[in-house]
């Protein structure tokens, strides 16, 4: 990522957001009459109208200051996604045991953080590069570890960090939960709001992109 702001849209109006990911697939449909589909990316991508989040002036004021500091579409930063934000259920608390992201083998210390849909063969394990760090909790063969004395996470990649003494063992599971926010650009280059307008209840339009 070129350019990213480590600060979140602010997230009394992301709360009020709508959006999701999107798949990209090929539909071809044959002579025969069936259907051959294609993915065209590998894994999906996100994207929101914060527009729908904006209650108040002050929220309106607040977001375009925050779209002139990150000078529109220049600078990625972090969004609270409303619907999936937490490795565990939405009304449930992460804990160490949520998401399986990895096996040790005694001397790798860096893991990426995943979080899985799905089961089986069909199941999509999608990369979290922006932990909550103080969010994250961690589990080594089913034993909880203490963050700053066993782990941490990298700031710049959100990868889990071992230190030395604390280094999984061959063959030991681990695990994590933890609190998530999205890499968001504004997909816009400009932000058209009329005051009259939205005192008539007409809502901006405010879209963000997933940065992949």
């Amino acid at each position: 990522m070129n350019s990213f702001h480590d600060v979140r849209f602010p997230l009394g109006v992301s709360f009020g957001a709508t959006g999701g990911p999107e798949r990209r697939n090929e539909i071809v449909q044959l002579t025969s009459g069936r259907e051959k589909r294609n993915a065209r990316m590998a894994h999906s991508r996100r994207h929101y109208d914060a527009g729908t989040g904006v209650r108040s002036l002050e929220d309106l004021y607040e977001v375009m200051a925050f779209f002139e500091a990150r000078r529109g579409s220049l600078h990625a930063f972090r969004f609270r996604d409303p619907f999936d934000m937490k490795s565990s259920a939405p009304h449930r608390a992460p804990t160490a045991f949520d998401q399986e992201i990895g096996m040790g083998d005694g001397a790798t210390s860096r893991f990426v953080l995943m979080k899985t849909y799905g089961v089986g063969e069909d199941a999509y394990r999608r990369e979290i590069t922006r932990p909550v760090a103080e969010t994250v909790l961690v589990a080594v063969a089913g034993v909880p570890k203490q963050i700053s004395a066993d782990y941490s996470t990298d700031p710049e990649t959100g990868e889990l960090v071992f230190s030395a003494g604390a280094i999984p063992a061959a063959g030991e599971k681990i695990t994590a939960g933890f609190e998530f926010d999205v890499p968001v650009r504004f997909d816009t280059e400009r932000l058209s709001a009329c005051v009259t307008a939205f005192r008539a209840g007409q809502i901006p339009s405010i879209p963000l992109v997933e940065v992949l």
